[in-house]
């Protein structure tokens, strides 16, 4: 699949900016990291894009949704890393792509949520400071600490060096995200 059919599913199901927006990033940072491990760019970013296509539309069913179309198209891959993308679903981390979508779902949606409270938005985000408000349990409550550093233990890199790798794609990508500035 690529990453145009990606999009025409994904819009097919996301009509919410919020969410598309956090599709974005997602699809950004898979396919930064394919690219630095030397992985498929395109299936890494459609895996990102696709991730939570269905939860606007199908909250109670999700991931079954998009992972069970994926699996009829053939992207058993993808279907696979997307139905795993949440360690409390107790599937399986087979591939560096399943590990890679645990440790930059829920990171990428916090640094987002950091920007938004900072008067310069992304140009000044540190790690440090990213690290600082994921000890604060109250900001951006919604998003599961636990989730976060069981994400990055299985793909295997350091807090810092993650959070940091994360921010430089943001960065690149500041405006369409619009997290630039508030």
């Amino acid at each position: 699949m690529n990453k145009e059919e990606a999009k025409a599913i994904l819009h097919e199901y996301t009509k919410g900016d919020s969410l598309l927006r956090h599709a974005r990033s997602v699809e950004l940072v898979m396919e930064a990291y394919a690219t630095k491990l030397g992985e498929d760019a395109e299936q890494w970013a459609v895996t990102g894009m696709l991730h939570d296509a269905d939860y606007e539309a199908f909250p109670d069913q999700h991931p079954n949704v998009i992972v069970k179309l994926l699996q009829d198209r053939g992207e058993t891959e993808v279907a696979h890393a997307i139905s795993a993308h949440y360690t409390k679903w107790n599937v399986s981390y087979d591939t560096l792509l399943d590990k890679a979508l645990l440790a930059c779902d829920e990171i990428t949606g916090f640094i987002i949520a950091c920007c938004h409270v900072r008067p310069e938005g992304i140009n000044t985000l540190t790690a440090k400071s990213v690290k600082k408000k994921l000890k604060q349990a109250s900001f951006a409550a919604k998003v599961e600490r636990e989730e976060v550093y069981k994400g990055i233990e299985l793909l295997g890199v350091a807090l810092d060096d993650h959070i940091n790798f994360i921010i430089s794609v943001l960065k690149e990508n500041k405006e369409e995200l619009k997290i630039d500035s508030n």
